[in-house]
């Protein structure tokens, strides 16, 4: 007898429809007709335990106590949930074999691990257990993966980067968030001062744009166009090209800031006769857009729609737990399996119903086409989020769930266009001595552009010139500007900055090293550590801007500057990244986190936080260490942060067990 053992009940329900029937409902499980069982847990069922049942002097915060460090990491039953735990705990003992069917990710994979690991199953049960990965709850792709069991022992790394991940959040988010708080309390801050190994960098990076932006001075500076006429009567304009001779009136980024210099090269040039110095014409083709993976869909939806990051979220969970009619949402992956190709037609049939506004689109789509996206090798255990070849009528969906479908289908269909191709042209003249530059791209095939309904960034075209053709300058205009000063962030930018972290990171060495999808945090946690840093009152939203307020920049200049860049977490990020394909061990990373921890509470320590001083909290003071506890029972990646103080890291789906089984196989 088989038990599948699922993350969530609607997956449960999901596995348990392909099974034989006729199908038994039980309190906690379902009993198929072939005497198999499918049972769920509900998120994490176990969570770690707090720092007294290590020591109960824990419960009194002390800078004495701190680092605290388990030597042997406890587990307990999340309250609300012990009767789930009962249930498996019983039919894994009936069992002949289990089967794992977590959601397709590093915590999924932990999530089940450590129910299994929990429970105490015979080693020989657990080396016999299997891996069933599903991104698409409806049937026909449930009975694909059901014949597609893997061996779990294979997933043993990606259980481990998961357990390190939590673990280190447990560790940074207890230490550093009672450090803090209690220096923050001499200082005259009598409130929780919630620090965590991702959420901290998140809003320094918010911290330091907001202070660039009110220490901006705007400053004019200029530039020269040449409006310009051929012998056959054609006009066109050039931008003029500063030499080095002008680098004294520049700043450093190459604005001319002389309006004398700007109108006497503007004055110079009018009425008087320019040549072609260098004239080029390139073809350019690019190949459409990949399809999304959960940031770049959250980007997107944020831009397109002003959707937050954790709202777009909800939509996709609700479109493939609810709806049935994406695959599975919290990808990091935007590749797609040669297999699923051959469900084109079914997919196209299905958004055509769903999105009748991508009716033309689908019509346009070639089925036999192949974009760059359909790569085995780059699919690991999830795929891009698509469309599944479900259907139902648009009036079935919210604002927000249409509104993600279409942008996830219209990505999708794009993989089914041509490249759009273009054609770049530039000319180069010189005028009385000086250069001026045009440049123009014209679309030749809008291809995949066609499903954004234009064509593509289209410009004036540029006469058809050779060198040595002769031009008249006709007038010279100046143009007045005023630099600018570094946006604020809104969701969408604050989410592409945690998924391109390489660019803020300081250390130059690092930085080369960090590969452009490392990033802070994980596709499903990064939407809720942004809502988290807006719970808490370290920032706060203003329309779609993201700002900093006093107690978050407090927070900020309160805390070495190692704790609140994202250096060190980047760091932590690739090395996580690492433990998951097996290129560095658990317990490396896990004592240079002890390191760092040690050291930066000892400079916490060293002296009294000034930036607290003064400043309200806006929040209840932390009650000796009990400030807050999670509520609910589903599994949330929102980040742990959401529970408060006692549990600050930035991860709510931390391992909920003893795993050193686990980390002595990393």
């Amino acid at each position: 007898m088989k038990l599948y053992i699922a993350e969530k009940p609607s997956l449960a329900r999901a596995i348990a429809a392909v099974l034989p029937g006729p199908q038994q409902k039980a309190e906690g499980y379902i009993r198929c007709g072939n005497g198999d069982l499918v049972s769920w847990c509900v998120g994490h069922l176990l969570e770690q335990a707090e720092p007294e049942a290590y020591d109960a002097a824990y419960k009194q915060w002390r800078l004495e106590h701190l680092p605290i460090v388990p030597e042997q990491w406890q587990l307990q039953p999340r309250p609300k949930l012990r009767t789930q735990l009962s249930v498996l705990r019983k039919l894994v003992k009936e069992s002949d074999q289990l089967v794992h069917a977590g959601d397709p990710d590093r915590e999924g994979q932990l999530l089940v691990d450590e129910v299994i690991d929990y429970l105490r199953v015979p080693q020989a049960k657990k080396r016999a257990t299997q891996r069933l990965l599903i991104s698409d709850l409806n049937p026909a792709a449930v009975k694909r993966a059901l014949e597609r069991l893997k061996p779990n022992a294979e997933f043993v790394p990606l259980s481990v980067s998961a357990l390190a991940r939590s673990r280190a959040d447990w560790l940074y988010g207890i230490n550093m968030t009672r450090a803090l708080t209690l220096q923050g309390r001499r200082a005259g801050f009598d409130g929780l001062l919630s620090v965590g190994r991702v959420q901290t960098p998140v809003l320094g990076l918010v911290v330091v744009r907001d202070r660039a932006i009110e220490a901006f001075v705007s400053k004019p500076f200029y530039e020269v166009l040449a409006h310009l006429r051929t012998e056959r009567g054609e006009a066109f304009s050039a931008r003029w090209q500063p030499s080095e001779a002008c680098a004294r009136w520049q700043d450093e980024e190459g604005r001319v800031l002389s309006r004398a210099l700007a109108q006497n090269v503007a004055d110079r040039i009018g009425g008087k006769p320019g040549e072609v110095v260098e004239a080029k014409r390139k073809p350019g083709r690019q190949p459409p857009p990949l399809p999304y993976n959960l940031s770049a869909l959250q980007i997107d939806a944020s831009k397109r729609f002003g959707l937050s990051a954790q709202q777009v979220l909800d939509a996709c969970q609700s479109l493939y737990e609810k709806h049935r009619l994406l695959t599975y949402p919290r990808s990091d992956c935007r590749y797609l399996p040669l297999e699923h190709h051959a469900e084109a037609g079914k997919i196209f049939k299905a958004v055509m119903q769903t999105a009748p506004a991508l009716a033309e689109g689908v019509a346009g789509a070639r089925a036999e086409l192949k974009s760059a996206a359909w790569n085995d090798a780059k699919v690991e255990a999830h795929h891009a989020i698509i469309p599944t070849g479900r259907a139902l009528g648009p009036d079935r969906l919210s604002t927000p769930e249409a509104q993600v479908y279409e942008l996830v289908a219209r990505q999708y269909l794009m993989q089914f266009y041509p490249p759009w191709q273009f054609n770049d042209a530039e000319l180069q003249i010189r005028i009385e001595g000086g250069l001026f530059i045009a440049k123009a791209r014209q679309t030749l095939e809008p291809g995949w552009k066609r499903l954004l309904g234009k064509g593509a960034d289209e410009q004036p075209e540029l006469p058809v010139l050779a060198v040595g053709d002769p031009l008249q300058c006709e007038r010279g205009e100046v143009l007045e500007k005023q630099t600018q000063p570094p946006k604020p962030f809104t969701d969408a930018t604050l989410l592409a900055a945690m998924t391109g972290i390489a660019r803020f990171v300081q250390d130059a060495a690092l930085r080369r090293v960090l590969r452009e999808t490392d990033g802070l945090g994980t596709e499903a946690t990064r939407a809720g550590i942004i809502e988290l840093l807006v719970t808490r009152g370290y920032l706060s939203r203003h329309g779609k801007t993201l700002v900093s307020t006093p107690a978050g920049r407090g927070l900020i200049d309160a805390l070495p500057a190692s704790a609140s860049q994202p250096d060190m977490t980047a760091h932590w990020e690739s090395s996580l990244d690492a433990i998951a394909r097996r290129e560095e061990r658990y317990e490396q990373f896990m004592t240079q986190l002890r390191e760092s921890l040690e050291q930066l509470i000892a400079q916490l320590a060293s002296a009294l936080p000034s930036a607290l001083q003064g400043l309200k909290s806006g929040r209840p003071a932390a009650r000796r260490g009990a400030a807050g506890r999670r509520k609910g029972g589903g599994r949330s990646r929102a980040g742990a942060n959401a529970s408060g103080a006692k549990r600050s890291g930035d991860d709510k789906s931390a391992p909920r067990r003893r795993r050193r089984s686990a980390a002595a196989k990393a």
